[in-house]
């Protein structure tokens, strides 16, 4: 009886779990839009989501930055991406995912925004998942993909902290990302433009 009353509760204490709160400054000065500016940012973490990915969606922010940009529920829920843009009559003009999602996902998003952009992580899952879909995503004009690397990855969840200070710099396709005390270089590799 006692066995199952804690499993009970267990399983309460699991559901609970609520998203914890980071703050970023960022500051991005992007040559290839240019895009400058100061961007105060507030990230919700997911229970289940790790340092590599909250980190991978500040980097896309930096690479996406403008006053209308912000952050989906993401992986909390269905109909939302990690971050979008909208217009102020309200249509999605910018949906940007993570990951290796299902294609079908992926072409309601198309159907949906007049831009989604898709950044693929994950040294193994990356490219299993682009020789199973890739064909299949070439169709949707309105879609780019690229891949990070794994070892960029690495290194921008080691700069993950509650109050992070970011300084991202973009020229010629590239980001560099700097906390103060460590530089991360990230080339994203594009597999659909």
């Amino acid at each position: 009886m006692v066995a199952h009353h804690n499993a009970a509760n267990k399983g309460a204490a699991h559901m609970a779990l609520k998203a914890t709160v980071f703050k970023a400054k960022l500051n991005v000065a992007d040559m290839d839009r240019q895009v400058y500016g100061d961007f105060p940012l507030t990230i919700a973490r997911h229970p289940s989501e790790t340092d590599e990915r909250m980190m991978l969606r500040i980097l896309a922010f930096a690479l996406h930055a403008g006053e209308q940009l912000e952050f989906g529920r993401g992986i909390s829920t269905d109909d939302e991406p990690d971050l979008w843009q909208k217009s102020l009559s309200g249509d999605i003009e910018l949906w940007i995912e993570l990951g290796t999602p299902d294609p079908d996902r992926i072409r309601k998003a198309c159907g949906r925004s007049r831009q989604v952009v898709l950044y693929c992580y994950g040294r193994r899952a990356v490219p299993v998942w682009w020789d199973k879909h890739g064909d299949a995503l070439q169709r949707f004009d309105n879609l780019s993909i690229y891949s990070i690397d794994g070892d960029c990855c690495d290194q921008l969840a080691a700069m993950a902290a509650p109050g992070m200070s970011l300084q991202c710099t973009v020229d010629g396709g590239e980001a560099w990302l700097s906390d103060g005390r460590d530089n991360v270089q990230v080339s994203p590799q594009a597999l659909k433009t």
